[in-house]
Formats: structure tokens, C-alpha cells, sequence
């Protein structure tokens, strides 16, 4: 018998027949891997029979000993065809988790599929396994058998000729069944009378290829995020505590949030994330799922955040550490439709431009990537950085665009209303007219002359109280047309778009023109009366502007104390609030790329996007 102390599985379910135990399991889903995991490693039987052709044993054997790098196993869909049947072979299915476990504890192991023919396509309609880790794994078996689905005719053949592979088992040796959970009533049955020997399989050449990296999700049952965290936990902790699917949800999401900052400047809100659960729900329901998969969880990145937001999900999810384009094997890359018979197709944009744009010049490259992870990083040499010339002249002209604004509302500040008489003025004030249309007079505005210029520029994306933005630089303007900049931004080379090239998020900066005037702002001794880095940003902006009016662009204004400073100084802070400028502009606004040393600006093109 299987096992000793408490009772097993099969013992628990009325699945012991003789020396064989029946452990049956929804194929391509972890928890179930996770559950023969387990019994096999309780129970230790001396065989393990799975679901699994024996013609394909040595291509299938010589997979399980590449894993954690997984293989796809193809041969022609019959005799003299050029189409082909394409088996993934992933750590997290469990008939392979059977054949990996018993090479583990020294298990024969017993190939049940019949060479005559191929696996008739029965329905895998199965209910939720992520139901296993709430009900548990018994209650779950119970209830499918329970509410069984009809057989189809087809299957009566393939569960003889597994049959007669049972009944010629040694009978004293305990034997663990590992078989679909839709065939084990057709296996029972046919248990029940002796079987006749399938006839042999004909023809039928069975080599193994390498998936390229990126087809992982596509082609897996499980998407490989899942996999690799369940490839992590099985060899260190107990079976029973393998990867959680809605703990891997949580960790999928909270990565691409990551990446997607890093990627565009955005953020997630609190209330995106509220609605993507909710929506996220409702699809699973739809499906009669209790969890989303990683089609609808890419669905609903897309609908509530973004196309952006939706990649970086999807790009995620399809991460296996294990997995390299270069390998022993051929590399090929595949697509759902080749290894599923059905399949659902989603359009991300990473941007949208105008359809001409969309035209790829001739010879145009792909977007570089590292060969291996870290070695742009390595590339970095400190010695200096620099900027990057295009997004200098974009920051540029948004200063000027600031400054044009902030004397506009100065200009309106100052402005006048008076009855016309002889000149319109600045143009007719239609509020005040309409207000005094009673008296039948035309009021104009009038414009007062501002006394001095814009000069400085702060503009602060966020204040960091809790400590965000730990970069701090000063750099100076290398012409006379570039300002003298100081900012707070994320590290920058902690996340490398390229060689050399950092991309950061900047919480706050100042630009002050002329140039090559700024000393280092965040080393100042006389701004430590500063409380944030905004405020540092504010002071020194105040100090070095040489016009009388300094902008200064937040959520909200700065405290009382700085309109004093600025009097003192014989300056005037003209404030400006977020409402007041395009949002959109600001987000493009915040990415900065920092370059590791003048060489690297003849690349950076290449790189930065």
C-alpha cells in the first residue's frame, strides 16, 4: 500500500484499487502540480503511471532533465503532413511535475497513452483550480465527479488502452495514477474487464526545440511569471505552500506599476487599481473563473490605465529567468495559434502616432536590448554625466512657455475696466459689459505695463516628504541659450534604457538663465533653512534669478514666509497651480535621461525613445 501514518488522496477519495492509487489532476494548472508534488513525496509508490504518450518518453525525458528551462516537443500532425502538433513541456503541468518528482525519489515511471492513436480533443472544462487552495483538494475532485460531464464516444478507446497499461502493473509494487480528471471514470470502467493490447503507432518522429524567450507567454498554459515563481518555491518550501495565484496577481501588477514608472513618468492611482480589480472580477466571472487570467488582466491595464501600462503587464508575465534564446536545441518562435486550437488576439500601442509615422523607414533597426541583465549597468564609468540635447531643447522652451505665462498673469492682475470713450483699449471685458448692459455702455480692459522681467524657473512635480527623489544634481548650461539646472529626480541608473543612459523621474527642478552662474544648490549652506527639496529649489531661485519675478509652478503655494524672503530680496514669486497647464505636457515633461559622459550623446538616439 501507498504511504503509511494518515490516509492518502486516493484512500480519502475511494480511489484505491489494489496496488494502484488515483490521483486525478486538471492538466496545465499548478495547483494540481503542486498537489503531486506533494503525494509523491508523502506517499513515495514505487511507480508513478501518468497521462502521457509512451512514443514520446524520450523527447519527453530529455525535456524534464533541461528544466527549469522549459522545451517544446514537435512532431508532424500525421503521416507525410508539413503541419505540425506542438507540446510545451512547463514545470508547472502536472504530469510533468510527476515525471520530474519520481526521477526525484527513484520512481519508475509508467507511460499510460496508447502509440495507436493520438489523445481524442475531450472538453477541459474544468472549474477554478485556485478553488483547490480555498475547498481543498479532495472537496474539489468530489464535486467534478459529482457533476460530471458526459463522455464522448472517443474516449472509450483511449481509456482500454490505458487500461491494459494498468493491468499490466506489478501488483506488488504500490503505484501512484496521475490521469485527467475527465478520463478517470472512462479509466475505472474500463478497469473493470480485461483490455486487449493497443495496436502499435506508426511513422510519427518526435524532436525537441527551444522557445524563444518572448513566446513563453503565448504558448504556456500557465504564464511564465506564475511558473517561475512556482519553480522558485517548490525547492525550498512544503508543497503545500507552493505559489499562491492570487499572491503572483498581486506581484505581477506591483512590477509593472514599477516598470511603468520607469518606463513613462506615470503612476498608477489608488482608484485605477480599485476599478482593474473590480473589472478584473467581472471578466473572471464572465468566464465562470473565481480568478483573472493573464488575458483579462492585460484587458483591463489597457481599459482603465493605458496601451503603455497594458505592455508593461504583459511583458512581465511573460519573464522566466531560466529561459535563453541561445541553446543547444533549435530556437523557434511560436505564436498561440500554432500550439491552441482556439485563441484570443489583444492590440497594444505603445503610442499612437499619425498613420504616416507609423511607416518604418527601410533598413530601420529594432530597439536595442541588453544581452544580458545589468550589462548596460556595467558600462557606467562615473566619471561625468551630461544631459540630453533633444529634451534640453523641450524643457527650454517650456521655461520660456512659463515665463510668457506668468507675466500674462501679472499683466491681468493689474488690469483695468473702464467705460469705452474714444479707444477699445486691450478689447472689450464682455463679462463687465453684460453685467452693466442696463446702462447701455461698452466697458474695455486695460492692461498696466509690468515692471521687470521673468527670470527663474522652479517647477515641482512633488515635494518628497518621504524621501522618493533621492538624486540630486546641479548641472550647468553649456551656451548661452541653456539655463543653469538643479534637480531632484529617482536614481537614474538604477534603470538603464542603453549604454551609459539612465532614465529618471525628476520630482521637482530650477533653470536660471544666464548660464554657468549656479553653484552646487544641494551642498548650499545658505538654504539649510530650507524644510523640503522644493523649498532648497525655491531659495536658490530666488538667489540667482536676475529678473524681479521668479515663477513657481506646484500643487500649491509656497509657505507665507517665502513671500517675505522674496520681498526682502526685492523679488515677487508668481505662483502657478498645476490645474492651470496641460497635464499631459507635464507627464512628458517629467522623464529625464541622464548620460554617463559626453560619448555617449552620438548613441543615445538609438536608445532613447
Amino acid at each position: 500500500m501507498c504511504g503509511g501514518g494518515e490516509e492518502s488522496r486516493a484512500g480519502a477519495l475511494g480511489l484505491r484499487r489494489g496496488h494502484l492509487s488515483y490521483l486525478p489532476v486538471a492538466p496545465g494548472r499548478m495547483e494540481f502540480a503542486a498537489e503531486v508534488r506533494r503525494t509523491i513525496l508523502a506517499e513515495r509508490p514505487a511507480v508513478v503511471a501518468v497521462e502521457l504518450p509512451g512514443w514520446l518518453e524520450r523527447p519527453y525525458r530529455a525535456a524534464v532533465e533541461r528544466l527549469p528551462a522549459m522545451s517544446v516537443i514537435v512532431y508532424p500532425e500525421e503521416e507525410g503532413s508539413e503541419r505540425g502538433v506542438y507540446v510545451v513541456v512547463e514545470p508547472a503541468d502536472p504530469f510533468v511535475e510527476a515525471v520530474r518528482t519520481a526521477r526525484e525519489t527513484g520512481a519508475e515511471v509508467v507511460w499510460l497513452e496508447p502509440d495507436t492513436i493520438d489523445r481524442p480533443h475531450l472538453p477541459d472544462l474544468y472549474p477554478d483550480t485556485w478553488a483547490v487552495r480555498t475547498t481543498g483538494y479532495e472537496k474539489y475532485v468530489e464535486a467534478f465527479r459529482v457533476h460530471r460531464q458526459a463522455r464522448p464516444v472517443e474516449a472509450a478507446e483511449h481509456a482500454a488502452a490505458m487500461a491494459w497499461r494498468l493491468q499490466g502493473t506489478d501488483p506488488e509494487r504500490p503505484t501512484l495514477v496521475v490521469l485527467s480528471l475527465n478520463l478517470l471514470e472512462s479509466v475505472l470502467d474500463a478497469m473493470e474487464e480485461p483490455q486487449e493490447a493497443p495496436r502499435a503507432r506508426r511513422g510519427a518522429q518526435a524532436e525537441l526545440v527551444n522557445p524563444h524567450p518572448e513566446c513563453l507567454a503565448q504558448i504556456t498554459a500557465e504564464y511564465p511569471f506564475l511558473q517561475e515563481l512556482y519553480e522558485q518555491y517548490r525547492t525550498w518550501m512544503e508543497p503545500e505552500e507552493l505559489a499562491d495565484r492570487r499572491l503572483a496577481q498581486f506581484r505581477l501588477l506591483k512590477e509593472s506599476e514599477r516598470n511603468y514608472e520607469a518606463q513613462t513618468g506615470e503612476r498608477v492611482s489608488h482608484w485605477q487599481r480599485r476599478m482593474m480589480a473590480r473589472y478584473t472580477r467581472n471578466l473572471a466571472m464572465v468566464d465562470s473563473q473565481l480568478v483573472a487570467n493573464l488575458f483579462d488582466l492585460t484587458a483591463a491595464a489597457r481599459a482603465i490605465v493605458d496601451d503603455n501600462f497594458a505592455w508593461e503587464v504583459w511583458q512581465a508575465a511573460n519573464s522566466y529567468s531560466w529561459q535563453e534564446e541561445r541553446s543547444a536545441l533549435e530556437t523557434v518562435n511560436l505564436s498561440a495559434e500554432e500550439v491552441f486550437l482556439r485563441s484570443r488576439k489583444m492590440r497594444l500601442r505603445r503610442r499612437l502616432p499619425r498613420e504616416k509615422r507609423r511607416l518604418m523607414p527601410r533598413g530601420l533597426k529594432p530597439r536595442l536590448k541588453e544581452k544580458f541583465k545589468g550589462e548596460w549597468a556595467e558600462q557606467v564609468d562615473g566619471e561625468a554625466i551630461c544631459s540630453y540635447p533633444p529634451e534640453d531643447l523641450v524643457i527650454e522652451d517650456y521655461g520660456k512657455l512659463l515665463r510668457r505665462k506668468a507675466k500674462s498673469l501679472l499683466s491681468e492682475e493689474r488690469a483695468r475696466v473702464e467705460p469705452f470713450t474714444t479707444s477699445v483699449e486691450d478689447g472689450i471685458d464682455m463679462r463687465e459689459t453684460i453685467r452693466n448692459w442696463h446702462e447701455g455702455k461698452i466697458f474695455v480692459r486695460k492692461l498696466e505695463r509690468v515692471s521687470g522681467d521673468v527670470g527663474a524657473v522652479v517647477v515641482i512635480f512633488d515635494e518628497d516628504r518621504g524621501e522618493r527623489y533621492p538624486y540630486q544634481t546641479t548641472w550647468l548650461g553649456e551656451h548661452q541659450n541653456e539655463s543653469d539646472m538643479a534637480f531632484y529626480s529617482t536614481p537614474p541608473f538604477d534603470h538603464m534604457v542603453g549604454p551609459g543612459i539612465g532614465r529618471a523621474e525628476y520630482g521637482g527642478f530650477l533653470m536660471s538663465l544666464p548660464p554657468r552662474r549656479m553653484f552646487d544648490v544641494w551642498s548650499d549652506p545658505d538654504y539649510d533653512f530650507a524644510e523640503t527639496k522644493a523649498e532648497r529649489l525655491l531659495m536658490a531661485g530666488l538667489d540667482y534669478s536676475v529678473e524681479r519675478h521668479v515663477v513657481y509652478v506646484a500643487a500649491r503655494p509656497p509657505r507665507t514666509i517665502f513671500r517675505s524672503i522674496a520681498a526682502h530680496l526685492n523679488r515677487q514669486i508668481v505662483y502657478i497651480p498645476w490645474g492651470q497647464l496641460s497635464p499631459a505636457k507635464l507627464k512628458k515633461l517629467r522623464v529625464v535621461h541622464v548620460l554617463d559622459g559626453y560619448a555617449r550623446r552620438e548613441t543615445a538616439s538609438r536608445y532613447i525613445w
